[in-house]
């Protein structure tokens, strides 16, 4: 599983490519490197790019919670994969996101791919830059996720 860490303004060319950064490609494994899924963030107004292994991934996920004859869980399907697309790297390393899924960030010309954990996230540029939060607001945040009693085996 690739682990992505940084994040990198980016250019969208006129035909909707974005240039895959060489960092995160050289952070996948190398039978992994090309093929990706790309959909609309659940919580944030983001893109997230997943590898098709960390993909698959999630998708194991699902399909051991949800019942596709229960009406609810159905719902939750269709609007889990609304939207989303496979995209293959070109020769030039750069992958066609489809205007329709751009239009929906708000992303036009510069955009920000930000490595969290097994997925990229891809933001309009302008929005990436607003969404910092305090220092001591982070602080508080990360005591109350990971600040309770410590498991001496971890």
């Amino acid at each position: 599983m690739a682990t992505f860490i940084g994040d990198y303004m980016c250019k969208v060319d006129v035909k909707g490519r974005i240039i895959l950064p060489m960092a995160f490609k050289k952070q996948m494994p190398a039978d992994a490197r090309d093929h990706f899924v790309v959909r609309k963030d659940i919580f944030e107004n983001c893109l997230v790019l997943y590898s098709i292994e960390d993909w698959n991934r999630q998708l194991e996920k699902i399909r051991k919670r949800i019942n596709p004859y229960n009406r609810e869980h159905n719902k939750f399907l269709r609007n889990f994969f609304k939207g989303t697309a496979e995209l293959t790297l070109d020769s030039n390393n750069r992958m066609l996101v489809p205007k329709r899924l751009l239009d929906l960030i708000s992303a036009e010309r510069d955009v920000v791919l930000a490595g969290q954990d097994g997925r990229i996230e891809i933001w309009a540029a302008g929005i990436y830059e607003k969404i910092d939060m305090p220092a001591d607001a982070f602080a508080d945040l990360a005591e109350k996720l990971m600040g309770g009693n410590i498991n001496e085996s971890d």
